[in-house]
């Protein structure tokens, strides 16, 4: 079997093409140029760059960069700060998949004649009676089916995560016995677009204008005091919100009105999500209306269980769940997986906005 393997520069990606080639299969190594602005981590640095042509080399196998600047650009750059300015919080790294790598580089695997395109990401694809199934990966501490999880089963058909069955340990043990440069290189946490030195606040300031604002209690509108940005405030925040005596979280961010509204404990808990209409991807098919699923609202988040439902005009879709949530912020990523089967994902969709039950 041809296999393509996305080759970032870190020790998950070059274990998981040094397995497919201890398989017998015919690799190559991809690693993508995405970003020419400064950075100090990620996954398309000149030293990422580096580390995966040389694990190449020491594999034996043939590797490409591919550039994708301008489409990372489009797709997962502009998106980001445009929903910034709009008061939402995106998530640019599922973005990046969704558009880059299992969209642009899946079909140029394809073009070039690969039966299939690997990754590094921990989690599973499991093939039941002709139909994928996106699992989680078998290390709970760095399972990634939360970012995968909008493939559909095109993607997953043509997809292989060589690592998803491997714990973080095993990996890097794995690369140290292979003597893979990367063994021990730190894992990347950071947006890759974003610098250090700069940080989010930074980065937004260059691209567009940061607003002052003030910060009102949702219990009686009084001002409790301001943020430097409005923009730079998430939905869920705690950190840097007046306290007002009591903790406060973040409930809404009006960037037109320049107003943040936070709230305590109990009035700031959501019982309700609703989920952008043409925004929810299923890895199969739908959940009919009413059925339960277990939501994950962050990469490393505590799931929770819900009931789906339509939206009022059937175009958006909404979970409901019986225990109270943190409110989540409008631009991040739900999602759901089988109730049944904690394991397996069933689909996904962004945050509208959250509240309780109307």
């Amino acid at each position: 079997m041809r296999v393509l393997v996305a080759m970032s520069g870190g020790v998950d990606s070059s274990v998981a093409a040094a397995r497919l080639v201890a398989e017998g299969h015919d690799v190559a190594g991809a690693t993508l140029k995405l970003w020419g602005g400064p950075q100090s981590s990620g996954c398309c640095s000149v030293a990422d760059v580096d580390d995966a042509r040389r694990v190449a080399q020491q594999l034996g196998v043939p590797h490409h960069v591919f550039n994708y600047a301008s489409d990372f650009e489009r797709d997962v750059v502009e998106p980001y700060v445009v929903a910034h300015a709009e008061g939402r919080t995106p998530n640019p790294c599922i973005e990046c998949n969704r558009h880059i790598k299992f969209d642009r580089l899946l079909e140029r695997a394809r073009r070039l004649g690969f039966d299939r395109l690997a990754t590094g990401h921990h989690a599973r694809v499991v093939e039941l009676s002709g139909a994928f199934s996106l699992r989680r990966g078998a290390d709970p501490l760095k399972d990634q089916s939360y970012v995968l999880s909008m493939l559909g089963q095109s993607q997953l058909g043509a997809i292989v995560l060589p690592v998803g069955d491997m714990t973080k340990p095993e990996v890097r043990a794995e690369a140290a016995r292979l003597g893979l440069r990367t063994a021990a290189k730190p894992d990347s946490q950071d947006v890759c677009f974003i610098h250090d030195r700069e940080g989010r606040e930074g980065f937004l300031e260059s691209r567009i204008e940061l607003h002052a604002g003030e910060v009102v209690e949702a219990e009686s509108g009084l001002a409790l005091g301001a943020v430097d940005a409005v923009e730079l405030v998430t939905v869920g925040q705690r950190r840097g919100m007046p306290a007002a005596g009591s903790r406060r979280y973040a409930v809404a961010v009006d960037v037109a009105a320049r107003r943040v509204t936070v709230a305590g404990a109990v009035r700031a808990a959501v019982h309700e999500v609703t989920l952008e209409p043409g925004s929810v991807t299923w890895v199969d098919r739908p959940l009919a209306d009413g059925e339960e699923a277990v939501a994950q609202m962050s990469a490393h988040g505590r799931p929770a269980r819900c009931t789906v439902h339509a939206g009022a005009r059937g175009e958006s879709l909404v979970c409901r769940f019986p225990v109270a949530q943190r409110p989540v912020a409008p631009g991040q990523t739900l999602a759901l997986y089988d109730v049944s089967d904690p394991d397996a994902v069933l689909g996904a969709g962004i945050v509208a906005g959250s509240g309780v039950r109307a």
